[in-house]
């Protein structure tokens, strides 16, 4: 496993990022989540791949996931310095007038619940999940700067938005001495480019490192071959529908399942090895429900395609409407 620096930051992170959406407890959230039994052997198995970048959120399970995160990590890891932990922030967690967003109150609050859940002292990157647009961005940034210097927090990200948007929220970091956004998870993949038009530019011009969600397009582009069967979360995302199955992407996914059988390799390690030769991407994240999706992953962090094979498999996108 390869470790590159996360933007321009010192901190090295593993070229696979592990998704912990996946583990928490199905019955506070999705079927299709793993608890903590059947989550033990796929994070010991990316651990011992050498995954070191682990990547939750307060929402995921409502909680139960930075719970079962933070019992494995401390299992498997003999110290804390040995991997980095991100969690994330925004979606409401009951339901209190105060218990989502990114007010002071609810960041503060954020962060010290998660650190009891995580059981830690701190966490690597502290990312907002979303923008508030009922919170003025000089008081997000300013809590944010304030969980830093209190050492609770060692780098803050970003996740989707509008490139206004974070280009405004650097701005007010910058013109009061706060601490800057190091990272974006921007929603990115072979099936869904529209980051490509100002969010990664803008990300590339200011050294910001990229960690894509959803890298295989909701399992999508791992199944371009139709030669895999359709997982539980599959089933139930209604979410599918609404972010892919436009003009192109049956296309796109034709010269996946091409590249991957010339290549003789699955269709995931083929997805995913043009999104890490993309510029600015430090590490996608990669959930992961099954061995087989560790193992896809941890071979694409090696697998090298060529300039030909990078053009072919991203010439026939279709652009579409922005979604966040």
């Amino acid at each position: 496993m390869d470790y590159v620096r996360l933007g321009t930051t010192g901190m090295k992170v593993s070229r696979i990022c592990l998704g912990m959406m996946s583990y928490g407890d199905p019955a506070k959230w999705q079927d299709w989540v793993l608890d903590e039994e059947g989550s033990e052997p796929l994070v010991r198995k990316a651990a011992e791949a050498g995954v070191t970048f682990f990547d939750t959120a307060d929402t995921y399970s409502f909680g139960a996931s930075e719970e079962v995160t933070g019992r494995l990590l401390r299992k498997i890891f003999p110290r804390r310095e040995d991997y980095v932990l991100a969690t994330k922030v925004f979606f409401p967690m009951d339901k209190a007038a105060n218990d989502g967003g990114l007010s002071r109150k609810h960041i503060m609050a954020g962060i010290d619940a998660s650190l009891k859940r995580l059981g830690t002292d701190y966490v690597d990157l502290y990312q907002i999940h979303r923008w508030d647009d009922d919170t003025p961005i000089e008081e997000t940034m300013e809590a944010l700067h304030d969980v830093v210097r209190a050492g609770k927090v060692r780098y803050i990200g970003a996740s989707s938005m509008y490139a206004w948007q974070f280009a405004k929220a650097q701005h007010v970091a910058e013109v009061n001495g706060w601490t800057r956004f190091v990272s974006m998870q921007n929603h990115y993949n072979l099936l869904y480019r529209e980051e490509e038009r100002e969010m990664i530019p803008l990300c590339l011009d200011q050294g910001v490192g990229l960690i894509p969600w959803s890298p295989l397009a909701r399992g999508l582009l791992a199944r371009a071959d139709a030669g895999q069967e359709r997982t539980t979360r599959s089933g139930v995302d209604g979410r599918i529908e609404q972010l892919y199955g436009g003009p192109g992407d049956a296309a796109v996914l034709a010269r996946v399942a091409e590249t991957a059988a010339t290549r003789g390799v699955p269709s995931a390690q083929v997805a995913l090895a043009w999104l890490l030769a993309q510029p600015g991407v430090s590490a996608p994240i990669v959930g992961a429900t099954k061995e087989r999706h560790i193992e896809d992953a941890v071979a694409a962090a090696e697998l090298s395609l060529s300039d030909k094979e990078l053009a072919y498999l991203a010439e026939p996108y279709v652009t579409r409407p922005v979604i966040h």
